[in-house]
C-alpha cells in the first residue's frame, strides 16, 4: 500500500511538473527530448527493447513537433500534449523500475514546480510579497531578459547533462 501511494504521488507530480514546464515555445518538448533519449538508452542497455522503441518514438515525435513549435511557435502542444509527455516519462520510469531516476533526469521539471510552489506559498504567507518576478522559473528568467531561445537551450542543455550523468549511474547499477 505504501508503494501505491508513492507511485500515485510520483505520477501526479511528474504529469503536472511537465505541464508547468510547458510555458514557452518548445520548452516542454526540448526538455523531454534528452529524457526520452535517456530512457531509450536505458531500455536498450537492459534489453527492454519494446520500451526502447516507445522512448525512441517519443524522441522522434518531439523532434518533428519542434519543427513547428520552436520559437516562434506555429503549433501549440497545450495541456493534452504536456500531460501526455509527463505520463510517458513517468510510465517509462516505472516500467523500467527506476522511478527515483526522475529526480535527476527531471531536474528542470522539479525546479519549475518548486519555483511555482515557493512563489504561491510565500505570496500567501507574506500577504503579497514575491520571491520571483513571476512563476514558474522560466517566466522569472524571461522577465529578467532571457530570450525564449536562450531558455530553451539552457534548460535543454541542463537536462541533457543530468541525463548523461543519470545514464552513467544506471550503467553502474
Amino acid at each position: 500500500p505504501l508503494y501505491m501511494v508513492f507511485a500515485a504521488f510520483v505520477m501526479v507530480g511528474t504529469v503536472n511538473a511537465v505541464n508547468i514546464t510547458d510555458g514557452i515555445d518548445g520548452l516542454a518538448a526540448g526538455v523531454t527530448m534528452p529524457v526520452a533519449l535517456f530512457f531509450t538508452a536505458a531500455a536498450c542497455f537492459w534489453a527492454r527493447y519494446e520500451l526502447g522503441v516507445f522512448a525512441a518514438a517519443l524522441f522522434g515525435g518531439l523532434c518533428a513537433f519542434l519543427i513547428y513549435n520552436f520559437y516562434p511557435a506555429k503549433v501549440f502542444m497545450g495541456d493534452t500534449g504536456s500531460l501526455f509527455l509527463g505520463g510517458a516519462v513517468c510510465g517509462l520510469a516505472f516500467a523500467l523500475d527506476i522511478p527515483l531516476i526522475l529526480i535527476t533526469v527531471g531536474v528542470i521539471y522539479i525546479a519549475e514546480t518548486l519555483s511555482d510552489i515557493l512563489q504561491v506559498g510565500y505570496f500567501k504567507l507574506s500577504h503579497g510579497k514575491r520571491i520571483f518576478r513571476m512563476a514558474p522559473l522560466h517566466h522569472h528568467l524571461e522577465m529578467g531578459g532571457w530570450s525564449e531561445v536562450k531558455l530553451f537551450c539552457v534548460f535543454t542543455g541542463i537536462t541533457a547533462v543530468t541525463c548523461v550523468l543519470s545514464f552513467w549511474g544506471v550503467m553502474n547499477r
